[in-house]
């Protein structure tokens, strides 16, 4: 690894040469590949490649057994508050675009608190992840920086997924109990970004790839990455995120990681469908492939995937589940489905999301465990 940056390296990725070198992996490089100890990111592409299909049952074995020497039988719990649909983007795939013709949300402080209590009636979270489309002028950090205060006394450990930040007001939101900031850099396919990114501070491809290093730099205790399947090529957007990640481990090694691989959902706006589709056996093969790359990154799987899906995965390499979601702004009380970002895949409730976890032997964990650790 050179001492560029992460904007330089990806500037110099070459996408069509790394999707090739990744179709060609052969079963023998797979078996290489699970059977050393410290795998490379030419291991990792013959896990992901379509070489690996037959090598499934093995690697969700491996899978689950690097994550339970990690976690233990264990699931971390969150939920997500959507404070704003107002956005000044206009991508092609998201139910929020400045061009659909919605009505837009902005939650007050009164509001954010009657989300809050209802809430707290559903399940004992403890971990909550605020979400706002990018609407820098009227819900940037100083809107920030009030819900994070209004939420703290209910929430130990509260995660963001907004707009890109300055370091500056990374480290501001993180002086006052910010832990972790989830974002999606959508595409690592820097020729194509602007397709699905057409208008909007969105549509900046460095500023957008850069803030990471930038959370790195401001000291986020967690930092959340990943990919939007049904852009492009899954695969090689793997290989992205795995290239990523060990660039942001080694530059920022006392960070936390996090791993999502959201899959397109129906949203508002029916112009654009996806490019690519990724199968639930293509998704395990993700996830199982990551977590026998690093055993310790955490992988979460949102209520994008349905039911059957997220509780067979339970013990197979994921870490953290959100339940009982809402993904629009008041969903939880104010509004009750105004509009949502994307249709939810799994209705359950925490507690029937609870009775599964447990079915399948495991515990749920309602708080962040890097900072139970920490309190300790």
């Amino acid at each position: 690894m050179t001492n560029m940056d992460f904007k330089t390296l990806i500037n110099d990725f070459d996408w069509e040469g790394v999707r090739s070198e990744i179709y060609g992996k052969t079963a023998g490089d797979v078996e290489l590949a699970l059977n050393t100890d410290k795998r490379s990111i030419d291991d990792f592409m013959a896990m992901i490649s379509p070489a690996a299909a037959p090598y499934l049952e093995s690697m969700a074995l491996l899978s689950r057994r690097y994550t339970q020497q990690r976690f233990g039988n264990t699931i971390q719990f969150y939920i997500p508050l959507y404070l704003t649909n107002s956005c000044v983007n206009h991508c092609v795939y998201c139910g929020f675009n400045h061009n659909n013709p919605i009505k837009r949300i902005i939650l007050s402080e009164e509001q954010i608190m009657r989300e809050v209590e209802a809430i707290k009636k559903i399940g004992n979270f403890r971990h909550i992840l605020l979400v706002t489309a990018e609407n820098p002028r009227d819900a940037g950090v100083d809107y920030l920086e009030k819900a994070i205060h209004l939420v703290k006394p209910c929430f130990p450990s509260i995660s963001i997924e907004v707009q890109p930040l300055s370091e500056a007001d990374y480290r501001r939101l993180t002086r006052i109990g910010l832990n972790a900031v989830y974002c999606y850099q959508e595409t690592y396919h820097k020729d194509r970004y602007k397709i699905y990114h057409p208008k909007g501070m969105k549509s900046k491809f460095d500023w957008r790839i850069d803030s990471f290093d930038r959370m790195g730099r401001a000291g986020v205790h967690k930092i959340g990455l990943g990919a939007l399947i049904g852009l492009e090529d899954w695969r090689t957007e793997g290989v992205c995120m795995a290239l990523h990640l060990r660039y942001l481990q080694k530059n920022y090694w006392q960070t936390k990681y996090s791993l999502s691989f959201p899959r397109m959902r129906p949203h508002e706006g029916k112009n654009f469908q996806p490019n690519v589709t990724m199968s639930n056996k293509e998704l395990a093969q993700m996830i199982f492939a990551f977590r026998i790359f690093d055993h310790d990154i955490e992988i979460t799987l949102s209520t994008r995937e349905d039911k059957v899906f997220r509780d067979q995965m339970t013990s197979l390499g994921i870490t953290s589940l959100s339940a009982g979601s809402k993904t629009d702004p008041g969903g939880y009380a104010v509004y009750r489905n105004e509009l949502q970002q994307w249709e939810i895949n799994d209705n359950r409730t925490p507690d029937e999301v609870t009775e599964a976890v447990k079915k399948q032997g495991y515990e749920v964990v309602w708080k962040d465990w890097d900072l139970s650790l920490q309190s300790d």
